[in-house]
């Protein structure tokens, strides 16, 4: 009687990580000499953090710090996408950078083939915004992880349910 054994790739990040990182950034900008006058926001939305500051120069030292601080915290540099500077009212500037969750369908049928064509013995299907990744062995389990953590995506990919 053989069991199969599967996982699942995702993109996701710890919203608590997350949430301490804007925390740690607001209290170095509020410590920092540069930064203190500058009145920065930071806002956290649940997909979005909101930055809004004085002038480009200090939005770019905010995003710096708050890169740093994500690193520090495991949080991969790829979740973030950093949308365009508006202007705010009295002559500051507003930032809304995203923070990218879930695998999309063209990204999800780059794994879902890139399994089959490395892993024979495995099989890969769309999940909504997951690819599930099951085999009879959990050692094609792990070859696929490892083939996965080889190549370069434009996400962050985590693996879960490991069964």
């Amino acid at each position: 009687m053989a069991s199969t054994y599967s996982f699942d790739v995702v993109s996701d990040f710890d919203h608590q990580e997350m949430v301490n990182t804007v925390d740690q950034t607001m209290r170095e900008i509020k410590n920092r000499y540069d930064l203190k006058s500058t009145d920065s926001k930071l806002d956290l939305g649940e997909n979005e953090i909101t930055i809004e500051t004085d002038s480009e120069m200090t939005l770019d030292t905010i995003n710096d710090i708050l890169r740093q601080k994500a690193a520090k915290r495991g949080l991969s540099q790829k979740i973030f996408e950093a949308g365009k500077i508006e202007s705010a009212s009295g002559g500051r500037v507003r930032q809304v950078v995203t923070l990218k969750r879930g695998i999309e369908k063209d990204l999800a049928k780059t794994i879902t083939k890139l399994v089959r064509d490395n892993v024979k013995k495995a099989q890969a299907s769309i999940q909504g915004d997951a690819v599930r990744v099951s085999s009879k062995s959990k050692d094609d389990l792990q070859t696929v992880m490892q083939v996965l953590k080889e190549e370069d995506f434009p996400v962050a990919l985590q693996f879960t349910n490991y069964r």
